[in-house]
C-alpha cells in the first residue's frame, strides 16, 4: 500500500476514472472519486484527505482548507490554478503542482473554431437552419486571408494560434512580456506593444494567465483602443477581460462580436451560488458577475462555449498521465510541476 495516505479526486469522469484505474502506479492508492467539485467531498474524507486532485471548477479557498487538517498535497489538472489560495496553501505547508503542458494544439485548434465560427457567422447560420429559415441575410462573413491577428501572450498556446494563423495567410501581430526574436523570424510574425497590437488587429486572442498583472488586462481605456469591427476571442480566463466594458462596446457597435470560452462569473453560474448559497454580506459582487456573464451568454454579437478548449480525449490524457507522475513525484520527495 502506498504511503501516500488518502487520495481524493474530484471532477472525475467515467472513463476517466477507468483510466486511471488503469495506470499501475494507481493500483497502490487509497483513492476516492467524485464527480463532484471539491464541495462534493464528504466531511470524514476532507479530514483524512492527504493528497487533493482536483480541477478550475473547484474552489480551493482557505475555508476549505481548514476542513482538512491532513492535506499536504494539491496536483490541480490544469495549468492555471487562480482556483486555489495559494497564500493559504503556502501558510500550511501545502505544495501544489500543475499541468503546464498538455494541450497547446487543443487549446489552439479550439480557438481557431471560434474565430472561424464567427467571422462566418456559422453558429447563427446553423441555429438558423435548426429553425427551418434558409434564408442567408444577415449572414455575411468576412475573409481571414490578408487580415491581422493580433496574439496577446506569445506562449506555448499562442505559438500554435500564430502558426494557424500564417498558413491561413494572416498577418500576426504578437505582445509577450518575454520577446523571442528567433521565434518571431522563423514563423513570421512581428512583437509590438499591446496596445499598437489593439490598435491593427482584425482578430485579437488572449492566451495569458490570470494573475494580479491580467486582471482585467483589456478595460474600457484598453478595449477602446481596438480597430472597429474588430473581433475578440478569449480561451484564457474570464477575469482578463472587463466583462462590463467589453458589453458596452458590444452594444455601442464598436467591435463585431466576441467568441469566449471563458466568462468572468462562470464559477457562480456553473455552481448555482445564488441558489446553493443564497446571498449573503459581501456576495453583491458575484451576483453582478453572474448578471454580466448572462448578458454575455445571450448577446446577439457572442459566441459563448462552456470552457471546453482543452476538452479532447488526448488532452484529457495528457492531464491525467502528468498528474500521476506529479503525485509519484511528491510521494517519492521529487515534487515535480511546482505551481508558482
Amino acid at each position: 500500500m502506498s504511503a501516500l495516505g488518502k487520495v481524493v479526486v474530484t471532477e472525475i469522469e467515467g472513463w476517466e476514472r477507468d483510466y486511471l484505474a488503469a495506470q499501475p502506479e494507481v493500483a497502490g492508492w487509497d483513492v476516492a472519486y467524485h464527480a463532484e467539485t471539491v464541495e462534493g467531498i464528504p466531511a470524514a474524507e476532507r479530514e483524512q484527505m492527504a493528497v487533493l486532485s482536483c480541477f478550475i471548477r473547484s474552489q480551493v479557498d482557505q475555508q476549505f482548507l481548514d476542513q482538512c487538517p491532513k492535506l499536504k498535497f494539491i496536483a490541480t489538472r490544469s495549468t492555471g490554478f487562480d482556483h486555489i489560495d495559494m497564500q493559504a496553501c503556502a501558510e500550511r505547508g501545502i505544495v501544489v503542482s500543475n499541468v503546464p503542458v498538455y494541450g497547446e494544439n487543443t487549446v489552439a485548434e479550439h480557438t481557431f473554431g471560434l474565430i472561424l465560427s464567427l467571422s462566418r457567422n456559422v453558429y447563427a447560420a446553423v441555429d438558423r437552419v435548426k429553425r427551418g429559415n434558409l434564408t442567408i441575410e444577415g449572414l455575411l462573413g468576412f475573409d481571414l486571408y490578408g487580415k491581422t491577428l493580433g496574439v496577446v501572450g506569445a506562449g506555448k498556446i499562442g505559438l500554435h494560434v500564430i502558426r494557424i494563423g500564417r498558413a491561413l495567410n494572416m498577418r500576426v501581430l504578437a505582445f509577450d512580456t518575454k520577446p523571442q526574436g528567433i521565434l518571431a523570424e522563423v514563423l513570421g510574425f512581428e512583437y509590438c506593444s499591446l496596445e499598437e497590437l489593439l490598435r491593427q488587429a482584425d482578430v485579437v486572442s488572449l492566451h495569458v494567465p490570470l494573475n494580479p498583472h491580467t486582471q482585467h488586462l483589456l478595460n474600457a481605456e484598453r478595449l477602446g483602443m481596438m480597430k472597429p469591427g474588430a473581433i475578440l476571442v478569449n480561451t484564457s480566463r474570464g477575469a482578463v477581460v472587463d466583462t462590463l466594458a467589453l458589453l458596452d462596446m458590444l452594444n455601442e457597435g464598436k467591435l463585431a462580436g466576441a467568441a469566449l470560452d471563458v466568462l468572468e462569473g462562470e464559477q457562480v453560474i456553473s455552481e448555482d451560488f445564488i441558489l446553493s448559497h443564497g446571498i449573503g454580506e459581501g456576495d453583491f459582487d458575484k451576483l453582478r458577475l453572474a448578471v454580466e456573464a448572462y448578458q454575455l451568454m445571450h448577446h446577439p454579437k457572442v459566441l459563448v462555449t462552456p470552457h471546453i478548449a482543452f476538452y479532447s480525449r488526448e488532452a484529457l490524457q495528457r492531464i491525467l498521465r502528468t498528474t500521476v507522475e506529479n503525485v509519484m513525484g511528491f510521494e517519492g520527495g521529487a515534487v515535480q510541476n511546482v505551481a508558482v
